[in-house]
């Protein structure tokens, strides 16, 4: 006999390029605080980034009674903040189904898709082709 898991609506996963976060909401402290990889956001990202990041959370608007714990690994800092914001998301969706909407429409619960392209052979990237000379 096989037990299913049962999803727990405090953690989700956040993806974007190659870069993958697991988010979680710990109940007590401040509701923005973000904490990616045992440091605050602040200190790990560019403030833009960190905006990004908090960009649900202040869309939602609501009083929540903790913060937000991440641990993110591959692709660089853009590509990790926007996996962080991901997981986020989906947690915010977790613990009220009232803010899909809100958050479906400015595309935060997408999981953007868009990769870098392979190498071709003959190429000196994936469509730069070599330099062309006269003679």
């Amino acid at each position: 006999m096989t037990q299913s898991k049962k999803k727990n609506p405090n953690t989700a996963i956040g993806r974007r390029k190659t870069a993958s976060a697991r988010v979680r909401f710990v109940e007590g402290g401040k509701a923005e605080e973000v904490i990616v990889n045992g440091k605050p956001a602040a200190e790990r990202f560019q403030k833009t980034h960190v905006e990004m990041i908090i960009s649900p959370i202040r869309l939602v608007a609501a009083p929540l009674n903790g913060h937000f714990e991440a641990k993110v690994s591959g692709g660089g800092t853009a590509g990790q903040a926007e996996a962080v914001r991901h997981g986020i998301s989906r947690i915010l969706v977790a613990m009220n189904a009232e803010w899909r909407t809100l958050l479906k429409s400015r595309g935060m619960l997408r999981r953007d898709d868009r990769m870098k392209e392979r190498k071709k052979p003959g190429l000196r990237r994936a469509r730069r082709s070599p330099q062309w000379s006269k003679r």
